[in-house]
């Protein structure tokens, strides 16, 4: 069955910079793409990137602003988050997300049937 495990949450100071792992297994991602999304305290879930697990095509959430960088590793298996000027706002626990391409747009959460357990980043001010 398909597994995607988090890791890399913690605490961080306000500037830093943080990269979030999501180990995916149990089958093949071609025609996937990967994704991460957070929700902060209170707030609902929200977009922050995807990635096409093939092609390697990338998109961002409207308030990312060249902050934050996906990739993936076809080799090990992972999707990764590189977080950088980390502002308190980013506070949220970051869920990994995986689902086949359709025509669902790639911020929809209804377009991933997989997720991960999360793991909780805290920016402190």
């Amino acid at each position: 069955q398909v597994r995607l495990v988090e890791s890399g949450g913690g605490i961080v100071a306000t500037g830093d910079s943080l990269t979030l792992s999501c180990a995916a297994s149990g089958r093949t991602f071609s025609g996937y793409r990967m994704a991460w999304f957070r929700q902060p305290p209170g707030k609902e879930r929200e977009f922050v990137a995807a990635i096409k697990w093939i092609e390697g095509t990338t998109y961002y959430g409207d308030f990312v602003k060249d902050r934050f960088t996906v990739s993936r590793n076809k080799d090990n298996m992972n999707v990764y988050l590189q977080m950088n000027s980390l502002k308190p706002e980013d506070t949220a626990v970051y869920y990994c997300a995986a689902g086949p391409i359709s025509t669902r747009y790639f911020d929809d959460t209804e377009m991933y049937g997989y997720w991960g357990q999360g793991t909780q980043v805290t920016v402190s001010s």
